[in-house]
């Protein structure tokens, strides 16, 4: 997949719940070619990643809440997670190995995920996982904690997870859905959102 093809794509993934004009699109992923453009949506629409509405004259984009698109955002949002600058990839990829289950989703979020961190932060973690909280927490703890810089570790259960962002109230599912770096599981991370979506999660 090219790297113009990611940034398109990126757009819905930091943005699920969002429609979005041709024009925008054409702008966000910064591509130079109106006919590129259109024709990689065209292509995103006809594999059933996209689907495409025309409201008077303007055509809007959005992310098919499919398992296909959950695969497609997934390698989209890890292609720019793990090639971000300035971010601590050994570090993350230890504590990766020393989750107990294969099955989770990690995302780095805070001070890292808006690229405004400083020798005084900490690195903020979420691991979403069916398995309890509170054993994923107590295998992790000492390894966060004797981390340099510190590894300040945040464990939820899916249905806790979507809890959240289905709250009215602000939370920090909410904060971590609207800035976050997904470095493993983003497939099962966006089928929680779209999920939500359903719901009517708004973003």
């Amino acid at each position: 997949m090219l790297r113009k093809t990611y940034k398109m794509l990126n757009i819905f993934a930091e943005n699920p719940a969002l429609k979005f004009p041709f024009k925008d699109i054409k702008s966000l992923s910064k591509s130079k070619s109106e006919s590129y453009t259109y024709n990689t949506l065209k292509s995103f629409v006809r594999e059933g990643i996209l689907i495409q509405e025309k409201v008077g004259n303007i055509l809007l984009y959005s992310i098919n809440n499919n398992s296909k698109a959950a695969t497609y955002l997934a390698i989209a949002s890890e292609y720019e997670a793990w090639n971000k600058k300035k971010i601590p990839y050994k570090d993350i990829e230890n504590l990766i190995s020393k989750v107990p289950t294969n099955f989770f989703t990690l995302l780095i979020t805070g001070s890292y995920a808006k690229n405004k961190q400083t020798k005084e932060s900490d690195i903020d973690v979420v691991i979403i996982s069916n398995i309890e909280p509170k054993k994923i927490y107590a295998e992790l703890k000492h390894h966060c904690e004797m981390n340099i810089p510190p590894i300040h570790l945040y464990v939820f259960t899916e249905k806790e997870f979507l809890q959240m962002l289905l709250d009215k109230k602000p939370n920090y599912g909410k904060e971590t859905a609207k800035n976050n770096l997904i470095l493993f599981g983003g497939e099962s991370y966006y089928k929680i959102i779209f999920e939500a979506i359903r719901k009517g999660f708004t973003g």
